[in-house]
């Protein structure tokens, strides 16, 4: 390929962004992998990891250049509220690595904790490490395989969790095998007595009613943490409901580790419902019946 048409590519592939790249953008490596396109660029002070389908890129992952540690999303700072429900995980599973910020946070936060990460893009770890400071150690290990097939394996050796962090999730996107009953029964099996799930999920599309009665169908009862119009996340305690008093006090042991990764509980506790605002004579989401995409069609935030 001449490197006219290098830049031609590259300038249709800019020019597809959903949330518009300014002139000033810089584009620091861009592949195609097997599963998607993988954009890596900086502008307005921050690092930023795109993938893209059918044409379209939103932002996955953004780091601050000035300040790595600060979480520029809010699903992410959503996820970590994981931590309210059990303040001290011990070892912990995430399906999903994007840029890494997630697991590189945990492992800061409480180094001794076993962390798991399965991605399904080699891809997408090398960039992880190369771009935004992910590193596997001798506690956090990388998994490069189908987050199902993993899970299932786990539950076949008995394997056990403290919290499941699930975020198999892309503006537009969630591989329909991670959204099934079936799966979230495997998920289930996989949590200890008093773990937690934290699941990124759409917030606004057909297919919110579908996922929520399906959660609701493995779990029961769940905070349902929502940013209008940007992202949703299910977190759930394996031995149930706790009172605000003790999700309170949970907060404020954590406040001050926090602190640094720019959010806290003045942000995050507000958020906390346990309103059941979707419809509930949706239909249940199977390995028989999983049009999740189709269902998606409305949607209309990003991983914001």
């Amino acid at each position: 390929m001449t490197q006219s048409r290098k830049m031609t590519t590259l300038l249709a592939l800019l020019t597809s962004i959903m949330t518009p790249l300014s002139t000033v953008a810089q584009v620091i490596h861009h592949e195609k992998s097997l599963y998607r396109n993988i954009l890596v660029y900086e502008e307005d002070g921050q690092r930023c990891l795109s993938f893209s389908r059918k044409n379209e890129t939103a932002r996955q992952t953004c780091q601050l250049l000035s300040n790595p540690n600060e979480f520029v999303f809010s699903y992410t700072r959503m996820m970590m509220g994981a931590l309210y429900l059990n303040p001290n995980p011990r070892k912990v599973l995430i399906v999903g690595l994007g840029g890494g910020i997630l697991p590189t946070a945990l492992s800061k936060l409480f180094p001794e904790t076993v962390i798991d990460v399965v991605e399904i893009d080699p891809a997408v770890v090398k960039v992880a490490q190369q771009f935004f400071g992910f590193h596997p150690s001798q506690n956090v290990h990388i998994f490069e395989e189908d987050g199902r097939v993993f899970i299932k394996r786990a539950g076949q050796t008995d394997q056990r969790y403290d919290l499941i962090m699930l975020d198999a999730f892309d503006h537009e996107y969630i591989p329909e095998h991670l959204l099934t009953r079936e799966f979230l029964l495997e998920v289930k099996k996989l949590l200890t007595a008093e773990g937690v799930l934290a699941a990124n999920t759409f917030s606004s599309s057909r297919l919110y009613h579908h996922e929520s009665v399906t959660y609701s169908a493995v779990f029961g009862d769940f905070y349902n943490l929502r940013v209008k119009m940007k992202n949703r996340v299910i977190l759930k305690k394996m031995d149930g409901l706790l009172a605000m008093d003790v999700i309170q006090h949970h907060a404020d042991q954590l406040e001050e580790k926090l602190t640094p990764f720019g959010f806290g509980r003045e942000w995050l506790i507000p958020l906390f419902s346990t309103e059941r605002d979707w419809n509930p004579d949706a239909r249940i989401l199977t390995d028989q019946y999983s049009p999740s995409n189709l269902l998606n069609s409305l949607f209309q935030s990003g991983a914001e």
